[in-house]
């Protein structure tokens, strides 16, 4: 019987990046609702996945300062913060400095929620350092959508 033979693992060849640090945003207003925020490891980024009940979601994604909708008080993340506020109710989403659980991720180092007010949630995610970024909506499954923000593990 001939061993069977398991190839060695190879690095990730991650394309250039031409992603960016600066502000990413959508002014689009719709009256959805955020379903859940889960995450996901890739070899050249990590990603945040919002899903969402309906399709064509507003938000602005940009490095800075995380405050409470409205109380505003400042959040603490771990790493480099970055504010995702998303024009979006979310009800179903717990008061939690630990929304999703990032732990081993490369770029990610906490994911925080930091309320819904006037339609509005406002999430915090704390990253390794100021990485490039990009952020889009994916259609479905069925009539809702995805907003994906996914950040580089190196420039």
């Amino acid at each position: 019987m001939t061993p069977a033979v398991v190839p060695g693992a190879e690095a990730a060849t991650c394309p250039s990046v031409s992603w960016g640090s600066l502000p990413e945003v959508d002014a689009t207003f719709t009256a959805n609702d955020i379903e859940s925020v889960r995450s996901g490891r890739h070899a050249c980024y990590d990603r945040l996945v919002i899903d969402l009940d309906r399709r064509g979601v507003g938000y602005d994604v940009r490095y800075g300062a995380v405050y409470t909708e409205g109380a505003g008080e400042r959040v603490s993340l771990r790493g480099t913060d970055i504010r995702i506020t998303v024009r979006a109710w979310g009800r179903e989403l717990r008061n939690s400095r630990e929304l999703v659980d990032v732990r081993g991720y490369d770029t990610f180092r906490q994911v925080a929620f930091a309320g819904t007010f006037e339609g509005q949630t406002t999430l915090g995610l704390g990253v390794r350092a100021r990485l490039p970024m990009r952020v889009f909506e994916l259609d479905g499954p069925g009539s809702g959508s995805r907003l994906v923000i996914d950040v580089a593990h190196h420039w």
